[in-house]
Order: structure tokens, then sequence, then C-alpha cells
């Protein structure tokens, strides 16, 4: 009958001991602030950049009205030229990288 209440009181004392025990070996040592740099940082041109291939296509859409209309020419004038820039511009990164 013992010897299961003695079972529980070890898992308990070794659960206790798991969670207070680097608590109490820590006390002494000053904590460090963790330098959290963010794995990718936007630069003001890309966010520029972003920001222009969201309102050209939203304003020719105001614009031509797609729906309503023929939607080919808004996609020649609204996404295509998006498109090219953003394609140029991989391509760009790319020699850059392969460079330095």
């Amino acid at each position: 009958m013992f010897t299961g209440i003695q079972e529980i009181l070890v898992l308990v004392v070794i659960i206790l001991g798991i969670l207070f025990l680097p608590r109490i070996l820590n006390r002494g040592q000053e904590k460090k602030p963790a330098d959290i740099k963010p794995a990718f940082m936007l630069s003001g041109k890309l966010r520029a950049a972003i920001a222009v291939s969201i309102l050209w296509p939203a304003v020719l859409a105001a614009l031509m009205q797609p729906w309503k209309k023929n939607p080919v020419p808004f996609f020649y004038l609204g996404l295509g030229p998006v498109a090219l820039i953003w394609i140029l511009y991989w391509v760009f990164i790319g020699f850059r990288r392969n460079r330095g």
C-alpha cells in the first residue's frame, strides 16, 4: 500500500527538481539580453517596389474595369509591367550575387 505512495512522491520530487533546479542554480548569474535579428529585412527601395507593384494594377483595374470589358489589355498594361520589372530584378540580383 505504501509503495504506490512512495513511487508517486518520488516522481513528484523528480519533476519539481527538473523544474526548479535550473532556476536555483542560475540565481547568481545575470541574464544576457538576446540579440534578435530578423532573418530578412526589407530596404526602403524594396518596400517602395512592393507598394508600387500592388498599387499599379489596382489603379489600372479601377480605371480599365477589366471585369466589365475585355481583360486582355489589363493583363498587358497592368500586370505585365509589374511581372517584367520583378523578373528583371530577379535576374539582376542573380548576376550580382554570382559576381561577388
